[in-house]
């Protein structure tokens, strides 16, 4: 336990990470059916947390059935939309009030900033459950006026009806966990679904003590389920035939496994995948806040997030002034624990993540990249890697084309608004991207020929929780958060009576 003596730790988290941490099956903490427990990291550190229950395929089954019978013959379908609501509210007013015991639990497990992680992560994920507590009461159908041509002289009355899919398995990433499990958790709660959360085995803690939160709010046995595991977890929960629908965010690559896994009973798949963001910046724009905000586009939870901007394109004016401003800026960020106050910078994710991330700069500088900041390991304990700004990189090079996911981007300058575009949209990915510019009508124009979910202008980041968010082409499929997300988790009927 040396990670959390060497900082000022809330009591209660101190006393979470006190005692091996169980799957949550049926309203139960229960150990996982073979007794295995793994440990989890803090990433600062190296250090070990806490051992967690190894949950596997049969723990996956339990948690299925459990589900499965909350939905079926449980209080759940059964119960008013109000009641409902005034559950899931109850969530976002229990994360509101344990917010810095979530944001430290976040930042030992995940490494990010332990006041970033209350003040954005839990806060944005208590508002999502209140955007979508709201939803419960708001799910409607219609009716519609249907001729029947072929029946003549009758007379009908037709209608029809959302209804929830039914048992949702939902596995959600490392980068974002506690954020993540809201933005599918929340709305596949208000359409009336019974679920099955497993988190990244990386950053199991929040979704463990999120279970918690569910059982203060008095859920029914059944209604949420959490198993933590590794990937044969999330392969049985893809590919178990008594699942509805699954939700995955995570890689693209894994992303297609999952979509193969569920093919068994054709069961309904969501997908928020990679990303390799292209950010635009016009030589018009306003430099200081171009220069900030486009640090934020790839420094943002250390690089680790699926829409980060980290392609940079410059018009070749202003190249080497940005660039060079941007290196400066980059330089000067404060790199440390996420438990640090000060800390601007945490660390990665895992050793594995850091060996990838120092992989991809070094066969960058080996193609070819300079550096004009960082470009390799930060320190000798934890998972720390230096801010780095790439120039002098080309199209093909692995930088460019693949998700590093970390902080590391890629600048590089074009001539003409007319060609930015092409090259913006040469990727497999399109989830999001940016535009800086003084110039209303080029926004426009530049936002419409983007091949990307996203489009942020004069901004990075630019999340709100009644917008939809989700990409094109290997990006994913469907739309997560506002009212997009309701269709993802419900499925409609039609109901047409002879009068």
């Amino acid at each position: 336990m040396t990670a959390v003596a060497e900082y000022t730790v809330a009591p209660r988290v101190r006393e979470f990470l006190s005692a091996t941490r169980r799957l949550y099956i049926g309203g139960e903490f229960v150990d996982a059916a073979s007794g295995r427990v793994f440990a989890t990291h803090d990433p600062a550190t190296g250090d070990k947390l806490v051992d967690v229950a190894h949950g596997g395929a049969e723990d996956i089954d339990r948690a299925v059935r459990a589900a499965r019978s909350a939905f079926d013959h449980g209080p759940w379908p059964t119960m008013k939309a109000a009641e409902r609501e005034r559950m899931i509210w109850r969530v976002g007013d229990l994360l509101t009030e344990r917010a810095e015991e979530f944001g430290q639990l976040e930042a030992l497990d995940n490494g990010k900033s332990a006041a970033i992680a209350a003040a954005v992560d839990t806060a944005w994920s208590a508002d999502i459950f209140r955007y979508y507590a709201g939803w419960a009461t708001k799910i409607e159908g219609s009716t519609v006026n249907v001729s029947m041509p072929f029946v003549p002289g009758g007379e009908f009355h037709a209608y029809t009806l959302r209804e929830p899919v039914g048992v949702c398995g939902l596995i959600v990433p490392w980068n974002f966990p506690l954020l993540m499990a809201a933005f599918k958790l929340a709305p596949a709660l208000a359409a009336g679904n019974t679920v099955i959360l497993k988190p990244a085995e990386q950053t199991p803690l929040t979704a463990l003590l999120l279970a918690e939160v569910f059982e203060e709010a008095g859920f029914p046995p059944g209604v949420v389920n959490v198993v933590t595991g590794f990937g044969d977890a999330g392969a049985a929960l893809s590919a178990h035939d008594g699942v509805d629908k699954i939700a995955f965010t995570g890689s693209t690559e894994v992303g297609k496994k999952v979509v193969d896994a569920a093919k068994g009973n054709l069961k309904k798949v969501s997908l928020e995948l990679g990303g390799k963001s292209p950010n635009i910046v016009f030589a018009d724009a306003d430099f200081d806040a171009a220069v900030a905000g486009s640090l934020d586009a790839w420094l943002f939870n250390h690089g680790q997030c699926c829409v980060a901007g980290t392609r940079l394109f410059v018009e070749r004016p202003i190249f080497e002034q940005f660039t060079e401003a941007m290196a400066d800026a980059a330089s000067k960020v404060k790199i440390g624990p996420g438990m640090d106050p000060a800390t601007q910078l945490g660390p990665l994710v895992s050793q594995e993540q850091l060996d990838r991330v120092t992989g991809f700069l070094r066969e960058g500088l080996t193609d070819g990249a300079r550096a004009l900041t960082g470009g390799q390991r930060w320190g000798d304990k934890g998972f720390f890697v230096e801010p780095t700004v790439l120039v002098d990189v080309r199209p093909e090079f692995s930088v460019v084309r693949e998700e590093i996911f970390g902080p590391v981007v890629s600048a590089m300058p074009f001539d003409a608004e007319d060609g930015v575009e092409v090259a913006a949209n040469d990727s497999i990915y399109g989830l999001a991207a940016g535009i800086w510019t003084r110039d209303l009508s080029k926004a426009h124009r530049t936002a419409r020929r983007l091949k990307a979910g996203s489009v942020w202008v004069n901004q990075y980041n630019g999340f709100d929780t009644a917008m939809p968010f989700g990409g094109f082409k290997q990006s994913g499929w469907g739309r997560e958060l506002g009212a997009s997300a309701i269709d993802l988790y419900t499925q409609t009927k039609a109901v047409n009576i002879a009068l």
